[in-house]
């Protein structure tokens, strides 16, 4: 079965980290050094998560999710938008060139 998309989206999906940056850290008040604590990890590699240099992890993913209360999917499901709208951009010339399938 094929469905087709048919609108293309014109601005980049919010990465993960814009989010934390924007809304959760401020929401529960957390810095860099206090949410680094709180996930176990070091704050470079909260710092390059909010800058937006790193992706979500699904290991990341299972400690925001624990930490926040939802679920591990919202991060990467959230990090695979950005993936995949930085994919589409970077290799659109190579991806046209393919042929679909057809059915026989």
């Amino acid at each position: 079965m094929n469905i087709q998309n048919s609108s293309q989206r014109t601005v980049r999906p919010t990465h993960p980290g814009e989010m934390l940056r924007e809304d959760f850290m401020p929401d529960y008040g957390l810095t860099v050094k206090s949410l680094a604590e709180a996930l176990g990890v070091s704050r470079q590699t909260v710092n390059e998560l909010i800058l937006e240099r790193r992706g979500v992890s699904p290991e990341m993913a299972l400690r925001l999710s624990r930490l926040f209360g939802n679920a591990p999917e919202f991060w990467l499901n959230a990090q695979c938008s950005v993936d995949l709208w930085d994919s589409s951009r970077r290799l659109k010339s190579e991806v046209e060139r393919i042929r679909p399938l057809k059915t026989a």
